[in-house]
């Protein structure tokens, strides 16, 4: 009998996992004070939202009675209200690191995730930590949390001597749904109780499937009220004092506006007019002495908030617009330049996008640079001329995403480019699919891409990928294919590195779903991937890796992997020259991986890796390690030493061409050399609270390339000595970048910004092996530039305005 009793309490509760559970809501005319006290005689009456369910690490779990949460919603004319009640029976325990904004910190976390049309597709979530701070996202099961997007909206959390509570207040204006009079809102509430590193949910999200906005509640209740104007003006005005040795000290006076229109219930504008990009965080340069460029992460907020539309078919570089310009001066025998622009200036930018309730993703990104010109000088005359390396141009991605059953989606995606003049122009077709099983058990994804060039260069081409892969369970795999020709360039809007190749892959992976008595998560990884040139089918590259990674009942993170290269391979792109190659040997490596938990005031991350070759002498290591410190709620330091060191590498240096009737170079040079790498950066903050913080981020760079000999390529892809080259092509890159940052939201949505920055930087082909001097050389008035710069962004909700004239 008592087996059978266990058995159907078993069965109700898994069953019950598997339900949505729903939220009753009611509408309210009180007036309600976000202080964090829910005080109002309008909560006492709301329904509750409880029996929270653990998400991780030990899935399905219910939570314990003395951690126990109680959630409830009300609504108004103009807002979604939430009330949350976190019991704990150790409120002193409670951490509680002050950060700034979308920082957690170590801090205990509240959530909660709207899905207004309930199509299991976006959320809108939203999060309060322990020390008042805020965070917010829009969330996608395809690509994940986006945190660059913000939301104007108004919370408080207040410690007690239960635990903790939070009130919030989330205006329609920071929401999507439809105009329907009756609403069903797609609802989740989440909290995480850091000391455990303990995650629970109100509607139980099952790990064992490979989604996580399909896995929502649901709200009811809500009813007659009308998605308000969504019209924000954020205008802006800067003040930048620049200073170094070569020219005296200046101020730039700046102003601009963004603005942010919601063209329906779906669709989103977002306009930059005269866009002020002079606080964005620096770019972390290296020496690059591969064949391709360095590509850098897009930190500008208008590129990266809300583009979960424009990834798809990865067809667009965003760093492009206002990036390098497209040619290169090209200066007679007796001119110089004395004057060559790095970047295009951005004249202004736009944006459209949105999901309409049938599952229509629809956006649109257009932006236009200005002309750009450099100066040259006649020598002989002193007469300067101009010469344009960058012509008026536009930008501009439409994308079409079709969403079906909640978790399937075929997309069409276009990227233009246009030049004034005879400029080369760029146009890129791809049509994107991303197709799984009612279940989300099983997953097939693709796309077909095409590009073409003008008649300048007249090229066509074509990039298509096929995968198919099992996303449930403790064992899950995929396979996949990959064909790119020499034609395929989407380098006007795009990155792309190898071409004119085929690739067959695939990987395999186990999971831990619960805790066991060793591990709170284990994973492991094998992956294979061999690829081969298309005209000749030589295998380019031959990789299988295996890794493991692990968090033990501590919390502390355990990592390790090996990586071999069977086969000899054929490198196409090392030579820089078209049909040559380069024979790479086999190499077999491996690294180390371990990460303190945060949650200690003192943590430390350390990265061993080695590797060898199949070649005399020739093997590479190096390790970092990252100690971090948390002095108090306040003031934490992050610290990082990288150095890295590859002994015999073989590496392009130059070509020669002895027959002027050629255009193709018939000896190309190599180098054997050791290339080492330092880099020491640093990183803190401190918190006044959560509105106000000081970041100090600093950034010491150093690596060079010492040749030993020179080789020669010889057609079969051996290198062999060659003593008739003296050209010094050492190299040595050495940077230094400092920002100290005060931020303040003075307002809710507007914030002033103070930033002081200094940096330098420096290629030499001599090598100076003395550390110290590679970081004094740069720290100095003649090395460095300064920058002092304010920023003031004031936040105009058009309803707000309304409301009070």
């Amino acid at each position: 009998m008592k087996n059978h009793l266990l058995f159907c309490f078993l069965l109700i509760s898994v069953f019950g996992y598997s339900q949505k559970k729903v939220l009753q809501t009611k509408f309210i005319s009180e007036k309600i004070e976000i202080n964090g006290k829910l005080d109002e005689n309008t909560w006492q009456t709301a329904s509750i939202a409880n029996d929270f369910i653990m998400f991780d690490p030990d899935n399905g779990k219910a939570i314990p009675e003395n951690k126990k949460t109680e959630v409830k919603v009300l609504y108004d004319n103009d807002a979604i209200y939430i009330g949350a009640i976190m019991y704990d029976e150790s409120p002193d325990k409670i951490l509680r690191e002050i950060t700034q904004r979308d920082n957690f910190g170590t801090s205990d976390l509240f959530g909660v995730f709207i899905n207004g049309f309930n199509d299991g597709q976006q959320d809108f979530q939203f999060f309060v930590n322990a020390a008042d701070g805020q965070a917010d996202c829009i969330t996608t099961d395809t690509n994940g949390e986006d945190y660059s997007w913000d939301a104007v909206w108004k919370s408080k959390a207040v410690i007690t001597d239960k635990g903790w509570v939070v009130e919030m207040r989330i205006p329609y204006a920071a929401l999507r749904f439809s105009n329907e009079n009756k609403q069903t809102w797609g609802l989740n509430f989440f909290r995480e109780i850091r000391r455990d590193r303990h995650k629970y949910t109100w509607n139980f999200i099952d790990s064992k499937l490979g989604t996580f906005t399909q896995q929502t509640g649901v709200l009811e209740g809500i009813e007659n009220i009308k998605p308000p104007t969504r019209l924000f003006l954020l205008p802006y005005s800067s003040f930048y004092v620049n200073a170094n040795a070569q020219q005296k000290t200046y101020g730039t006076l700046k102003g601009g506006l963004d603005l942010k229109y919601g063209i329906n219930d779906a669709f989103t504008l977002d306009m930059i007019l005269i866009p002020d990009f002079g606080q964005t965080k620096y770019d972390d340069q290296i020496l690059n002495l591969g064949p391709f460029e360095q590509q850098f992460n897009e930190n500008r907020p208008f590129f990266t908030e809300g583009t979960d539309l424009f990834s798809k078919g990865n067809l667009v570089y965003s760093r492009r617009i206002g990036g390098n310009p497209i040619n290169y001066p090209t200066p007679a025998a007796n001119e110089e330049i004395i004057d060559n622009p790095a970047s295009v200036n951005l004249i202004n930018a736009l944006k459209i996008s949105g999901r309409t309730k049938n599952g229509l993703g629809i956006g649109i990104l257009n932006a236009v640079t200005e002309k750009t010109s450099a100066t040259i000088r006649n020598n002989d005359t002193q007469e300067v001329r101009k010469e344009i390396v960058e012509p008026l141009a536009n930008y501009n991605v439409l994308v079409l995403d079709q969403r079906f059953r909640k978790n399937s989606s075929i997309a069409f995606v276009n990227t233009n480019v246009t030049r004034n003049g005879s400029f080369r122009d760029g146009n890129v077709t791809a049509l994107v699919w991303d197709l799984n099983t009612k279940k989300n058990t099983y997953s097939l994804s693709g796309d077909f891409k095409y590009s073409y060039i003008n008649a300048i260069e007249d090229k066509k081409g074509i990039n298509s990928q096929l995968n198919l892969s099992e996303t449930s369970g403790k064992y899950r795999y995929s396979i996949g294919t990959n064909i790119v020709t020499k034609d395929f360039d989407n380098n006007d809007l795009g990155i792309n590195f190898e071409t004119n190749y085929y690739s067959l892959y695939g990987n395999t992976s186990y999971r831990i779903l619960n805790p066991t008595k060793y591990f709170n998560s284990f994973s492991a990884y094998l992956n294979v991937y061999s690829q081969f040139q298309k005209e000749t089918g030589k295998i380019q590259s031959s990789n299988i890796n295996f890794e493991i990674n692990s968090k033990n009942k501590k919390n502390h993170f355990f990592g390790l992997g090996i990586d071999a290269n069977a086969l000899e391979t054929f490198d196409y792109y090392e030579p820089r020259t078209a049909d040559r190659y380069v024979i790479k040997p086999t190499k077999i490596g491996g690294y180390l991986y371990v990460s303190t938990n945060y949650n200690n005031s003192f943590a430390i991350d350390v990265n061993p890796s080695y590797a060898f070759f199949d070649e005399s002498g020739r093997n590479s290591y190096g390790f970092s390690v990252g100690p971090r410190y948390r002095f108090n709620d306040k003031l934490s330091l992050n610290y990082n030493f990288n150095f890295f060191r590859q002994n015999n590498n073989k590496g392009y240096i130059d070509s020669i061409n002895d027959d002027m009737n050629s255009a193709t170079p018939n000896t190309i040079i190599f180098a054997n050399r050791n290339v080492i790498t330092y880099s020491n950066t640093l990183s803190g903050k401190y918190s006044l609270n959560s509105q106000m913080t000081f970041n100090i981020s600093l950034r010491q760079y150093w690596s060079y390339a010492e040749n030993k000999n020179t080789l020669s390529l010889q057609q079969n892809g051996r290198l062999d000595d060659f003593a008739g080259y003296t050209a010094n092509k050492n190299s040595s890159f050495y940077s230094w970048n400092a920002d100290l940052s005060y931020s303040w939201w003075f307002a809710p949505g507007s914030q002033v910004s103070v930033l002081y920055r200094n940096n330098a930087g420096a290629f030499e082909r001599n090598i100076n092996k003395e550390f110290t001097d590679n970081v004094t050389n740069l720290l100095n008035n003649d090395a460095l530039s300064h920058v002092f710069s304010i920023s003031v962004r004031y936040f105009i909700d058009y309803n707000q305005v309304k409301n009070k004239f």
